[in-house]
């Protein structure tokens, strides 16, 4: 899966009625705290606080993926290429057990689902194919409780990084048309280029060339200044496999950090 600079939280007072909100007020003070520890670099202050604010606001979308980029960046602090597995494994143990203790939290299984997929990269290939399984398990389990934007296009998205043999790019365009049915009801947000960019991605691979690059263009229509749409209609037949496989490459880290959420104007 694969969400390159999606920078997938919600603020008291902000109203995102297709994304999750948070089942409780989240902690600005843990929040400050972690923010301080996070730019002084001391993620094991992070990692801590946030640990204990999340086990009393699992469905707070905003302190999971802090905490989750806060293990990212110590674990790729000591080990630059990839990360430890270890490291990981803290995470997914985790959200384990905050699920099973918050059986109908929502975001946690969402941020659980992200655990595993933040440890791909530094994983063997055949515990890449497990992570990716149990990634999609959690999305759907979240998608169950609560089906929202992000989860929809989260697991819509995770889809299209199966080799086409698989046939699972339908199973990502189907969730990524949900998330696409929900975002025409809202506001436009800038996060929603993502879903435009992936939707094309999905028909391409389906083949669907026509039906491709009319999404694109729609998207460019809303997002004029985005790279990455422009990269795909300017580009053909093999330069536009070649690109978008490089895109949807599962041997890279993909950036799941949500703050774009939360962030939203």
């Amino acid at each position: 899966m694969r969400m390159r600079n999606l920078s997938f939280l919600i603020l008291p007072g902000l109203v995102l009625t297709s994304l999750i909100a948070p089942a409780f007020a989240a902690s600005d003070a843990d929040i400050a705290k972690a923010e301080q520890a996070m730019a002084a670099k001391d993620y094991n202050t992070a990692i801590t606080v946030l640990e204990a604010a999340l086990q009393s606001d699992p469905d707070n979308i905003r302190l999971g993926s802090d905490y989750r980029q806060a293990i990212m960046r110590k674990s790729i602090a000591a080990h630059p290429k990839e990360g430890s597995p270890l490291d990981f494994d803290r995470c997914i143990t985790f959200f384990e057990k905050v699920v099973a203790a918050h059986p109908n939290a929502a975001t946690a299984y969402l941020n659980y689902g992200f655990c595993s997929v933040d440890k791909i990269p530094a994983a063997g290939s055949i515990t890449q194919v497990l992570l990716a399984n149990a990634a999609l398990t959690q999305f759907s389990k979240s998608i169950e409780l609560k089906p929202s934007w992000i989860a929809l296009y989260t697991r819509g998205n995770s889809y299209l990084y199966w080799p086409v043999i698989f046939g699972k790019a339908g199973l990502g365009v189907a969730d990524l048309e949900r998330a696409y049915a929900m975002q025409k009801t809202e506001p436009t947000r800038a996060y929603h280029q993502r879903l435009y960019i992936s939707l094309g991605d999905g028909y391409w691979k389906q083949d669907n060339i026509e039906k491709a690059r009319a999404m694109w263009k729609e998207g460019l229509s809303r997002f004029p200044e985005s790279k990455q749409i422009k990269a795909r209609l300017d580009r053909k037949d093999d330069d536009l496999k070649s690109y978008i496989d490089d895109q949807l490459d599962p041997n890279k880290r993909v950036d799941t950090d949500l703050h774009e959420i939360w962030e939203a104007k």
